[in-house]
């Protein structure tokens, strides 16, 4: 009711193609995610089943199809996605995602070495039967990876059939995008913004200080990511100016 009496900045409405948030799901049980689903169903557009976590939970499909009944989109964290292909199973991979009935798959390299051209064909593959998201950056912090190559990737792998790219952070939020010490590389965030649609990237953000950088930089309907569950409403308040980081950006 009082969300409607303030003037407050618009945000995008499910479903939505922008102004996204996705949660990271390490192993919820069934009735947390039907808590989750209670106080924040209408803000959670994404949920990924983090790294190897939906082949050691119970009652996975169960929780697979809550998701889906209040239009939340599923999917499977990349890591297994890699484990499966450097062990040269991409096909049982695909029948793993139909046996679970995910309509959504991550694609990403973040782990181990995948070829890119190797990588987009896996892409436009997936893309004929799911949505794909895709994933550039390396999970190891050691790893750095020029921005003129995380253009082109990001290009490419758009262009082979990814719906969004994700720019990786993992969910401690100090690789990628930011440094070692979780600062964001603003420079290298704007070069690529330059270059690629905003609204084409998902930024794992998953500490709030990220968080609040992108919806002050980058406007209240900025795709983010790795959001921890207890922390979608204060992303949302985030978003719209009622926390003390983006209060003086939108309600003054």
């Amino acid at each position: 009711m009082f969300e409607k009496i303030l003037k407050l900045p618009k945000r995008t409405q499910k479903a939505r193609n922008h102004g996204l948030s996705m949660v990271m799901d390490k192993g919820l049980s069934v009735n947390d995610a039907k808590n989750l689903i209670s106080v924040a169903s209408n803000h959670i557009d994404i949920i990924k089943l983090g790294f190897g976590t939906s082949l050691f939970t119970n009652n996975i499909k169960e929780k697979i199809k809550l998701y889906q009944k209040h239009e939340i989109k599923v999917y499977l964290g990349g890591t297994l996605f890699e484990a499966f292909i450097v062990q040269n199973k991409f096909k049982e991979y695909e029948s793993l995602l139909l046996d679970l009935n995910l309509k959504m798959v991550e694609v990403s390299d973040g782990c181990t070495y995948i070829n890119h051209e190797d990588k987009c064909r896996y892409i436009n593959e997936l893309s004929k039967n799911f949505k794909v998201v895709s994933e550039v950056g390396s999970k190891n912090e050691n790893t750095e990876i020029n921005i003129d190559k995380w253009i082109s990737q990001m290009q490419l792998e758009i262009k082979a059939g990814s719906w969004k790219v994700i720019a990786e952070a993992r969910e401690s939020g100090n690789v990628g995008v930011f440094n070692k010490n979780g600062n964001v590389k603003s420079s290298f965030i704007q070069k690529i913004c330059d270059n690629i649609n905003v609204n084409n990237i998902i930024w794992e953000a998953p500490v709030k200080n990220q968080q609040a950088w992108f919806i002050k930089n980058l406007g209240t309907n900025v795709n983010i990511g790795n959001i921890n569950p207890s922390d979608i409403i204060p992303l949302e308040c985030l978003r719209v100016g009622l926390r003390g980081d983006t209060f003086d950006n939108f309600i003054l």
